[in-house]
């Protein structure tokens, strides 16, 4: 069951990545599009890899990685670490989705700058996640113990909280 469960994650994980790494690489297409009939198809080939591919895969990542987590009893402070990276992944994953919508309308075009920042920056986001996984490096995480005890987040907030608690 772990082995099965083990080898869906990886293998949606792939998917999702790559899918979040290369779909820039797509968008910036949208400047050298020729004529409408190559830009609906674009628009088509784009949102099919966004919302019948990459989506699913990013659905059942975190699926099987929760199941995961419960399988294999992973509460380790690298674990954390790399939740904190899926959860920057996933963020891209939806900032993706937002210049799904906009960019095919008229006008709209996708820089290369922000393709080069947006790609450099999810593969750096990957590169990490995986680096955390398989090094699994030692991280103290002494300073966060407050949100292990009852009521520790309530005084963590305090500390921040300009307003006086009624």
């Amino acid at each position: 069951m772990i082995a099965l469960a083990k080898f869906v994650h990886i293998a949606a994980i792939a998917i999702w990545a790559a899918g979040v790494v290369s779909l820039p690489g797509l968008y910036v297409q949208r400047t050298h599009v020729e004529d409408r009939d190559a830009l609906l198809r674009l628009q088509r080939l784009v949102r099919f890899a966004y919302v019948a591919i990459i989506s699913p895969a990013a659905f059942l990542a975190v699926m099987t990685g929760t199941a995961l987590i419960f399988l294999r009893h992973t509460f380790e402070p690298w674990f954390s670490v790399k939740l904190a990276f899926v959860g920057v992944l996933s963020v891209f994953h939806v900032l993706t989705g937002l210049v799904v919508i906009r960019l095919f309308r008229e006008g709209e075009v996708y820089p290369v700058w922000r393709f080069v920042m947006a790609t450099v920056l999810s593969a750096g986001v990957v590169v990490t996640i995986f680096f955390v996984v398989l090094a699994k490096p030692a991280i103290d995480l002494a300073f966060l113990d407050v949100l292990s005890e009852p009521g520790g987040l309530g005084r963590l907030y305090g500390e921040f909280n300009p307003w006086t608690k009624p």
